[in-house]
């Protein structure tokens, strides 16, 4: 019974405030094991593939149709690769597979690990807006973010991959859907996200640290994009299953 509430088993809706994410390309040789088998990697040039980490300031977090009293505010941050799956109809889905995720509150913790396979654990998080310089940090973590944004021109971070920014918003998250896998009963759990008000503003990255990312033990990894996304009404849609194979 406590595994199947895991596989998202009703819609949910929040509101963005704001969503912050920072896209990291690596070689795509780096990132094809820490995929399970039913997922490739959704690449460039078939070259690089990509990490995403996500910064959202959510607002009224409730099943989707509850009232808003219901709801609850969280900070949240995801660690998700770019990924492509090929479903049962042979449709091809662009989306991510979540490695981890981290929150403000104990609360999220539990009802994310009740409710999905995301692997939420809560850690101290400061969020600071000083004009247009925005700090997001976490002691617990060692998570240390700083954005600048600009009403001019924003060049694409050193070094990367992308040309210019058309390209780099193909890799802008989140992407339509959310997978995971289970390995014993080879299904895979299609979570689809729905959004409005999208419109994604690239902003200058002047400092990242951020240790998760150092534990994976990439090479070769380059920061390739950032954008921040505000006053986004979301929701996702329950999970679907179907088999792999």
């Amino acid at each position: 019974m406590l595994k199947r509430l895991k596989n998202h088993p009703f819609a949910v809706e929040a509101f963005f405030d704001s969503s912050l994410v920072l896209t990291f390309a690596v070689p795509k040789e780096e990132l094809e094991t820490m995929i399970p088998q039913c997922l490739s990697l959704d690449t460039y040039n078939n070259k690089w593939a990509f990490i995403a980490v996500a910064m959202v300031q959510t607002k009224d977090l409730r099943p989707k149709g509850f009232p808003k009293l219901f709801g609850n505010d969280f900070f949240l941050i995801g660690y998700r690769i770019f990924v492509r799956y090929t479903n049962a109809k042979g449709k091809r889905l662009r989306g991510l597979y979540i490695i981890k995720s981290e929150t403000n509150k104990n609360k999220m913790e539990f009802m994310g690990n009740l409710f999905t396979h995301y692997n939420y654990t809560t850690t101290d998080i400061q969020k600071e807006q000083n004009k247009d310089l925005l700090k997001i940090s976490s002691r617990k973590s060692n998570f240390n973010i700083s954005i600048k944004q600009k009403n001019n021109a924003v060049e694409l971070p050193n070094h990367s991959p992308f040309s210019n920014w058309k390209e780099a918003r193909r890799f802008a998250g989140p992407l339509p859907f959310t997978f995971t896998y289970n390995e014993e009963t080879k299904e895979v759990l299609i979570i689809e996200g729905v959004r409005a008000n999208w419109k994604p503003q690239p902003v200058e990255i002047q400092l990242h640290q951020i240790e998760y990312l150092k534990s994976l033990r990439l090479n070769n990894l380059v920061l390739a994009n950032a954008f921040i996304i505000r006053n986004i009404p979301y929701y996702w849609k329950k999970g679907k299953k179907e088999l792999w194979k």
